[in-house]
């Protein structure tokens, strides 16, 4: 089992900067991919960052390209989503996932955090 807790959400204007952070407990972290995912109202899931358990390969979505950056510190079993360039379409509810493959589905991720909201007013 792992237990993901996400922070660092909150109110931001267009243009602003949140740093989000994700912290694991339970089973080793350093095994895991994990992944940021983002829920707005009335839409499905999406795939956001994803950062293999090295930390040496990365993915993003095109709509974050260049504005998100994903990292981690495995000595703190943390994940971080530094989100720069805010835009009101960022909204949402931000979740992070381990998956034990470096992968961007939503299925092959076995681990959830509760999320955390983020809202960017225009």
């Amino acid at each position: 089992q792992v237990q993901l807790v996400e922070s660092g959400g909150g109110l931001v204007q267009t243009g602003g900067s949140v740093r989000l952070s994700c912290a694991a407990s339970g089973r080793t972290f350093s095994e895991y991919a994990m992944g940021w995912f983002r829920q707005a109202p009335g839409k499905e899931r999406e795939f956001v960052a994803v950062i293999s358990w090295s930390g040496h390969m990365i993915s993003y979505v095109d709509s974050v390209k260049g504005r998100f950056t994903i990292s981690r510190n495995n000595a703190k079993n943390t994940v971080y989503l530094q989100m720069n360039s805010l835009k009101p379409e960022d909204t949402a509810v931000y979740y992070c996932a381990a998956s034990p493959l470096y992968v961007v589905t939503i299925n092959d991720y076995d681990y959830w955090g509760q999320g955390t909201q983020v809202t960017v007013s225009s």
